[in-house]
């Protein structure tokens, strides 16, 4: 994934797309994230966590300049492509939230969060966090507009933000049903590291 995401990077400067080379470098970061909390803070990062958190950006970079040739990215030519990356993207956010929030809830003795409350909370947290990513999104279309250069995420109207929101909450659920169980030692592992601050 880094390797073709060096190369969606190359394909940017070549074609002097601002948005590539912004969303190739962005996902390039987010694929070194799971090393970094692995090495770093002891976060155990098995191959299907890293594979999830890195799809996400992945298909997202991968979306912005299509397959060579053709007119257009997959953005653009593929329509389900914005809803599949997001649902993916969404699914991670609701990921972190959970499991922050469940480390802090098996932390702290002043904190319990029922399992029912847990679902609402994944499903408001990554609602909430569409919301700003909508508005990021509109804001710096408006920018690029008023500043007359293309913008590196691009927002289609309304009705694009309003799917983006269901798509959002799909993710959301996917999380909220089945990827807690694919959390728990990560949770564990960051309830560890809050229980050894506390002891200090």
């Amino acid at each position: 994934m880094q390797l073709t995401l060096v190369g969606l990077l190359f394909v940017g400067l070549d074609r002097g797309d601002t948005g590539i080379m912004v969303n190739a470098s962005v996902g390039l970061l987010v694929s070194y994230l799971p090393a970094v909390l692995e090495r770093e803070y002891d976060l155990p990062m098995d191959a299907g966590l890293t594979l999830w958190i890195t799809s996400a950006v992945f298909l997202h970079a991968i979306g912005t300049v299509g397959l060579p040739g053709a007119t257009g990215n997959f953005y653009n030519n593929v329509w389900w492509w914005d809803h599949m990356t997001h649902a993916l993207s969404s699914s991670v956010v609701a990921a972190t939230g959970y499991t922050v929030t469940r480390a802090i809830d098996r932390h702290s003795e002043a904190v319990y969060l029922p399992d029912r409350f847990m679902f609402v909370f994944i499903l408001l947290f990554v609602l909430a966090f569409g919301v700003f990513w909508e508005v990021i999104e509109f804001a710096i279309a408006e920018t690029a507009h008023a500043l007359g250069t293309a913008s590196v995420l691009t927002q289609y109207g309304l009705e694009d933000t309003l799917l983006d929101l269901v798509f959002d909450t799909i993710g959301g659920i996917i999380v909220a049903i089945w990827g807690t169980a694919h959390l728990t030692d990560l949770t564990g592992a960051i309830t560890d590291r809050l229980d050894g601050r506390r002891s200090r």
